[in-house]
């Protein structure tokens, strides 16, 4: 496994952090232990959940999987960057949800005690707060960390002008800020690389791509249903063929390569500025034993140029769009 710095800071996580989200609602227990177990033995260390994973009965469903593993000892937590999330609705009741200094709090002691830890060392903020003040929400930081509650602050699903928002509201307090943007980001969907990208860079924040497979798209979907392997629906099934020209050749591309068209997928994100660790989320042990394959990728200058041109880019604003 290889490591790096998340963004500015000193802190140092895998090239793959593992997503949690399946843990729970689609994988029973015991195996999502299982699997963590095996991303500690492959040198992962970084792992990604959030308060309201576990589907909408059962919120927090996820890190109380987490938190009985990391219960289970074995050093499992001290090996561990542990990253949640902090915004969705936990409850029915006013100020169960959002980022008010009041939420915060009683989510942040929430989320301890389903993980079965005194600190978090990652606490995202899952979407932005139109309504709360920035002031607001770094006071609640501020003591958070004064608390030994949480060591890092980052960010989810935020605009580029959302992060230079923040930023400017932590250094009036001369706090160290946002350190990591977690944003939607794959070889299909670019748009991030129009402002986040730019403005990730400029902050020193890394940025931590979700769904990087694009729902599975990425993943060898074509060959997949032709062989009959996977049967998509629904909006799935509509987007395979709006898409079937470029992901045909994505993956015959792949083939050349001889990679699996996943692996591909996750070291382009690899070979992007400011990336620090896409998130994979595997449902079964299989999916990430394939997945550490491509932290050993290596892609050339005109392998690259070939990706972008089946995938066009966005370049940074405002040249994208003007001169």
């Amino acid at each position: 496994m290889e490591f790096t710095h998340l963004g500015r800071t000193g802190l140092t996580v895998s090239r793959l952090c593992l997503g949690t989200m399946n843990f729970g609602p689609q994988t029973e227990e015991p195996v999502a232990h299982a699997i963590m177990d095996t991303a500690h033995e492959q040198g992962i260390n970084f792992f990604d959940t959030a308060n309201g994973y576990g589907g909408a009965e059962r919120r927090g469903w996820t890190e109380e999987i987490l938190g009985r593993w990391f219960a289970s000892g074995g050093g499992r937590r001290e090996r561990t960057v542990l990253a949640t999330k902090v915004y969705g609705d936990m409850g029915s009741w006013p100020n169960e949800g959002k980022l008010s200094a009041l939420n915060i709090r009683r989510a942040l002691d929430a989320s301890l005690k389903r993980l079965q830890t005194d600190y978090v060392d990652l606490y995202q903020f899952h979407h932005v707060d139109r309504a709360t003040p920035w002031e607001e929400i770094w006071q609640a930081v501020e003591v958070a960390v004064a608390q030994g509650k949480i060591l890092y602050a980052g960010s989810s699903n935020f605009a580029g002008w959302h992060l230079a928002q923040a930023q400017a509201a932590a250094a009036k307090r001369n706090l160290l800020g946002l350190v990591s943007e977690q944003s939607l980001y794959n070889l299909m969907v670019r748009d991030i690389e129009l402002e986040v990208i730019p403005a990730a860079e400029h902050y020193g924040l890394g940025i931590i791509p979700w769904s990087p497979l694009q729902g599975g798209l990425l993943g060898g979907v074509v060959r997949k249903t032709n062989e009959g392997v996977r049967r998509l629906e629904g909006r799935s099934a509509a987007s395979l063929e709006e898409h079937r020209e470029q992901l045909t050749a994505y993956e015959e591309l792949a083939d050349e390569l001889g990679h699996e068209p996943g692996d591909l997928a996750l070291a382009w994100l690899l070979h992007r500025p400011a990336v620090t660790a896409p998130i994979i989320g595997p449902r079964i042990p299989e999916q990430l034993d394939g997945a550490l394959r491509a932290v050993d990728i290596i892609l050339d200058e005109a392998t690259l140029d070939r990706l972008d041109e089946i995938f066009p880019g966005r370049k940074t604003a405002p040249e994208d769009y003007a001169w």
